[in-house]
């Protein structure tokens, strides 16, 4: 086998050196008829340089006899071997090296199309046009044999053209005078008087120059002759777009658009007729008869400024008649209005937007004539096939955008609902206006999906545009629907609580969970991007792992206050206005922050907590209050009568007017719960409003009191009894010193002391 193989490789390299050594014998060979064909000078010395057939035959013994000797043999095949393993390595260093992603597609795109030759600029292509114009009409003026030929030939074609024009309509005027006709377009004009104005307008010069045209056709053709007929080409073109211009104006005279017609009329028909004849002359330009006259150069130099001066004139126009118009479009009369609202709306929509086809029309035209280095005969009509893109487009959008406005068939929509849907007309909108721009590029001979130009650097575009595209598209809804139930959550809980309290948590917590949620999706969005750019987003991520171990381990404190604050405020422990005990300090809270809560005590002294340092929460600022209320009952007084008095005291407290609001729910009473210095005390409540509790505890005890006072009973107060012993041995009690009970909170103590 390794014979064999060894034979196939001696054969190989036989048949390539023999055909290297054959190939350059007879290219030697052939050289010479070549080389005479071109001259007799080269011919001996493409023969002296030729190699003969004795060099041929010692180049085929050098080989063979390498290939006989085993180790010549082995050395080429060795250097053979290296040569092909360093070409591999060199297309795999090209490889590794050519950077990928979109960056990477743009920049090997870019490479090509330098590669590819050399690229003339608009600029210099028409700077060149400029010279060869000026040379060209240098050189006609220079062979014009006599001035006074071509003034002769241009003022008589001129003449017979504009003096039968202007005879025809002094007889039409005379005739219309004679015969009382309108020689204006009235307010209301029917169809015959549409077609008897254009008839008017546009039948003398038309006749006119027919028979100029009659004339001269038989005749030579010079240039002062060619020049005057394209002067009445021009001029007729003119007066012939003006004309159709203004009966298109008369059709829309109904429906409140007298004013806006009137000022058409007026102001309107001397742009038109410049533009129209502008047009003209940038077509006649291009015709083979003025080229040939003037030359290719000056013939193209022309059609280029009128045609750029026709476009920089519609844009003027656009804009200067830009209301005018609307309201030709728009104004309708009202029964079309009541009865067609669909169409109705389409039309005010496209009134609004009637001048933005338009003015892209114009801007596209520009774009072409200036750029497409002298095949400006079909920017016309692809600047029309983009406007009607343009069109489509919007009247697409509209119907997108009137759809999404209509009410919903549903009574209840959640809230992600209507985010999705609102999503998806977005996405409809984005959509309709991508092939929008990929329909226009390709009608311009160009493609979104094949920016490259080669197939391969293309589809790598493609795939990196897609892939960012898609990962925004992504990212969006990703953050509509985080959004979305991070205002469910916020919402949702605690219903009962007041709106000020929701309203407080809500502007608390709010932009802190966005924040972070939106920083995050947006930091995995651009790290993706970056990555379909061909950016290395490795040293990235591993920067940004070494700044949060750095801020996690140098702000431990700071970030256990952030993280207990979002805990105790996505749980709702307290909002602002709520009376708490924090730790052994009681107040009202004034403020609340994403590290702190501000604490106003009962003395006015503010205090800032950290949430770190908060170990329990008590609360008294949920949903209601319990009023606590202890009363002493003197032991002479029976207790069912201090029941009874107790409890009409706490119905008159339940009808006053000042109070009734904050009780909800009548005296609950406990029963006895203790004794105390010979009294007994009961233990009572009832519901209150949220921290009302003690202003209910110190009413219902101002009434108490003075309920005794009217009963001239007096408040049980704890008493001491003293024995003393005589000499008979009878013991004598003597009253003592009575010490008045003191009430804390809503305890009262009224039994009286009493002496034996």
């Amino acid at each position: 086998m390794i014979k064999g193989a060894a034979l196939h490789w001696y054969r190989g390299i036989v048949l390539l050196c023999a055909l290297l050594v054959f190939s350059g014998s007879v290219w030697g060979q052939s050289a010479s008829p070549l080389a005479a064909l071109s001259g007799g000078g080269n011919s001996q010395a493409a023969q002296d340089e030729a190699p003969s057939n004795e060099q041929a035959r010692a180049s085929l013994d050098s080989v063979i006899s390498m290939l006989e000797d085993q180790e010549r043999r082995d050395a080429l095949l060795t250097q053979l071997r290296e040569l092909r393993a360093s070409l591999e390595g060199a297309d795999a260093d090209v490889e590794a090296e050519s950077p990928r992603g979109l960056l990477g597609a743009i920049a090997d795109s870019l490479t090509s199309l330098s590669d590819s030759g050399e690229v003339v600029t608009p600029l210099e292509y028409w700077q060149r046009l400029g010279e060869r114009a000026g040379d060209t009409l240098t050189q006609r003026v220079a062979s014009l044999d006599s001035l006074l030929h071509l003034v002769v030939d241009f003022a008589w074609v001129l003449g017979l053209w504009g003096g039968s024009a202007a005879l025809m309509v002094f007889g039409g005027r005379s005739l219309a005078k004679r015969m009382d006709m309108q020689l204006t377009l009235s307010a209301e004009p029917s169809t015959w008087m549409l077609i008897r104005h254009m008839l008017r307008r546009l039948l003398p010069w038309g006749l006119a120059f027919g028979l100029t045209l009659g004339v001269v056709h038989g005749m030579i053709s010079t240039l002062g002759m060619t020049l005057a007929m394209v002067i009445a080409y021009i001029t007729l073109c003119g007066i012939l777009f003006s004309a159709v211009c203004e009966v298109v104006f008369s059709l829309f005279s109904n429906g409140h658009r007298r004013v806006a017609l009137r000022i058409l009329h007026r102001r309107a028909a001397r742009w038109l007729f410049i533009i129209g004849a502008l047009v003209a002359l940038g077509d006649a330009s291009n015709a083979s008869e003025l080229r040939s006259a003037l030359g290719a150069s000056l013939a193209e130099m022309v059609s280029m400024l009128s045609n750029v001066t026709a476009a920089l004139l519609t844009g003027a126009f656009t804009i200067r008649f830009k209301r005018p118009v609307k309201h030709l479009i728009r104004n309708r009369p009202y029964r079309y209005r009541r009865d067609k609202r669909a169409s109705s709306e389409l039309i005010q929509v496209i009134g609004s937007l009637w001048h933005v086809p338009i003015l892209l029309m114009v801007v596209v035209s520009l774009i072409a004539i200036l750029t497409s280095e002298g095949d400006s005969r079909s920017a016309f009509a692809k600047a029309i096939v983009t406007a009607g893109l343009l069109v489509v487009t919007l009247i697409i959008n509209g119907l997108i955008h009137r759809h999404s406005e209509q009410p919903s068939k549903l009574r209840r929509q959640s809230q992600y609902r209507r985010r999705l849907v609102r999503f998806g007309y977005t996405l409809a909108h984005l959509i309709s206006w991508l092939i929008f721009a990929e329909l226009a590029t390709r009608v311009w001979g160009l493609s979104l999906l094949a920016f490259g130009g080669d197939e391969g650097i293309s589809q790598r575009i493609g795939q990196s545009l897609i892939s960012i595209g898609m990962t925004v598209l992504l990212a969006w809804l990703v953050w509509i629907l985080a959004d979305t139930a991070i205002e469910r959550a916020l919402l949702s809980s605690k219903r009962g609580r007041s709106g000020r309290a929701q309203s407080t948590r809500a502007q608390t917590i709010t932009p802190l969970i966005r924040n972070v949620v939106f920083a995050t999706i947006l930091i995995i969005a651009v790290i993706v991007a970056l990555a379909n750019l061909g950016v290395n987003v490795t040293p990235l991520l591993a920067g940004a792992g070494v700044i949060g171990l750095a801020v996690g381990f140098g702000a431990q404190t700071l970030v256990q206050d952030l993280i207990t604050g979002l805990f105790i405020l996505i749980e709702d422990s307290l909002a602002i206005d709520d009376f708490v005990d924090l730790s052994g300090h009681m107040g009202t809270v004034e403020g609340l922050s994403l590290r702190t809560v501000r604490l106003r005590d009962l003395d006015g002294i503010v205090h800032t907590i950290p949430f770190s340092q908060i170990k329990g929460i008590q609360n008294f600022s949920r949903e209601f209050g319990i009023a606590l209320i202890r009363v002493r009952v003197a032991h002479h007084m029976k207790i069912d009568e201090a029941i009874a008095i107790v409890r009409e005291v706490a119905e008159e407290l339940r009808r006053d007017p000042m109070m009734r609001h904050y009780i909800w729910s009548p005296l609950e009473l406990q029963g006895v719960e203790s004794f105390d210095a010979g009294a007994a005390i009961l233990r009572m409540r009832m519901r209150t409003a949220p921290i009302m509790q003690w202003d209910v505890a110190r009413a219902f005890n101002l009434r108490l009191k003075r309920r005794f006072d009217d009963l001239g009973m007096e408040l049980a107060m704890p008493r001491m009894s003293v024995s003393l012993e005589q000499a008979s041995g009878e013991a004598a009690n003597l009253p003592t010193a009575t010490e008045h009970a003191t009430t804390a909170g809503g305890d009262v103590s009224d039994t009286p002391s009493d002496t034996s």
